[in-house]
């Protein structure tokens, strides 16, 4: 695999665009309205919030999905269309029948997602304004401009493409993301778009992209809320030209790939979690089963506790172990080792159950950097799982206290 520049558009026979309208009419200039379409029908695989109070976009496209068939994305950041009832539902199926109308496809080839504040109607004749203006201003150039409209309080957007060769044929995967606060996804407010010119059938994708939600967002958590609108949609054109894949090892490297540009995209999010000035990376290892060291790193992730001392910058491994402790991992306490790791170097704070005697200046060196890695061996089987997360600052409060002003 090989990185490579264009975003949701670097797969062959896509296009996007993002552009503003003012669905927030508090804000005068912010891209709030994007469109991502494929040139031809694609196949279509989603993972969807398992809130019960799941937005009204969400449940129209777990319709969609059920045809297996989609052409088109339409996004609005600045209001999430959740709560809103009937109304809000037939507000999202008119999103898709305006955005049907501009491309002349069928409404029912059109996903819809919303993001922002819950609880409110939309500004109908402003999406309706948005979709118009976004269907004129498609390009195979228009990735950032999607990545920026589809931004609440996110600092920055976040895009990624790869490429990889199959049976001699380059296939291409990018895909953009938002999120940054209300992150805790149990997918089975994130949004996660994702193209590709791979040809594959569809419960192979359903499939492919399960997995990789599993391992990727599903192993993330700013402040442990699960939105009402976390959607993951992966459109598949077929315009690579491979043979067909169903199984096998093309659908490993597929899988491989997804899964590779959907952790990068995760990853983006921890790191640019509300208030956030650390990057906490959280590797469980010889756990085992992969049940017990997701459960070990989500626990340690998901504290707030831990969250804390780390924005303190103060080496207090106790609130990590306690956090495994109480994960539901099976693990025997005398057989644990912990480790902080990044740049500035790497020690060890327990070992087989028991804290050590550390560096206290060796430690603050490591905990001042951006990135850090949480090291932690169960020494009880093979099995492992990486989690991403960030410190809970002052800011984050700030920032959720006034989030509808």
């Amino acid at each position: 695999m090989k990185e490579v520049s264009g975003g949701i558009t670097a797969a062959k026979g896509f296009l996007a665009a993002g552009v503003h309208v003012g669905v927030k009419s508090s804000n005068k200039t912010k891209k709030d309205v994007a469109i991502i379409c494929s040139k031809v029908p694609a196949q279509v695989g989603a993972v969807f919030t398992t809130n019960k109070f799941a937005a009204a976009p969400v449940l129209w496209c777990r319709e969609v999905t059920q045809n297996h068939k989609a052409k088109a994305i339409v996004v609005n950041s600045g209001n999430a269309n959740a709560c809103t009832g009937i109304e809000g539902y037939k507000d999202a199926e008119q999103m898709a029948v305006w955005t049907g109308q501009a491309l002349n496809i069928p409404a029912e080839q059109v996903m819809v997602s919303s993001t922002g504040v819950i609880g409110q109607r939309l500004p109908m004749d402003v999406i309706h304004e948005g979709i118009i203006k976004a269907s004129a201003n498609l390009s195979e150039n228009g990735s950032n401009a999607a990545a920026e409209a589809i931004m609440t309080t996110d600092t920055y957007k976040k895009e990624i493409a790869l490429q990889y060769e199959c049976c001699g044929k380059t296939i291409t995967i990018g895909g953009i993301a938002k999120g940054s606060g209300m992150i805790h996804p149990n997918m089975a407010t994130m949004l996660c778009y994702i193209t590709t010119d791979a040809n594959i059938k569809d419960n192979a994708l359903q499939k492919a992209v399960k997995e990789a939600a599993d391992h990727s967002f599903n192993m993330i958590t700013v402040d442990g809320d699960t939105s009402t609108n976390d959607t993951m949609i992966v459109l598949a054109n077929g315009e690579a030209g491979n043979p067909v894949i169903t199984e096998g090892k093309c659908y490993e490297k597929f899988t491989n790939a997804l899964t590779y540009l959907a952790a990068a995209l995760a990853k983006m999010m921890a790191h640019d979690g509300e208030g956030a000035t650390k990057l906490i990376e959280v590797h469980v290892g010889s756990a085992p089963s992969e049940k017990d060291a997701v459960l070990a790193a989500k626990a340690v992730v998901s504290s707030s506790l831990v969250k804390s001392a780390f924005f303190g910058e103060d080496a207090n491994w106790g609130r990590i172990i306690c956090a495994v402790g109480y994960s539901g991992a099976e693990l025997d306490p005398a057989k644990v080792d912990m480790w902080l790791e990044n740049e500035a170097g790497k020690i060890q704070l327990m070992a087989k159950g028991a804290g050590l005697a550390f560096d206290e200046k060796q430690a603050s060196a490591i905990l001042k950097e951006r990135s850090i890695n949480v090291l932690i061996e169960l020494n009880m089987g093979v099995a492992e799982a990486t989690a991403w997360g960030c410190d809970l600052s002052y800011d984050y409060v700030k920032i959720n206290a006034d989030y509808r002003t």
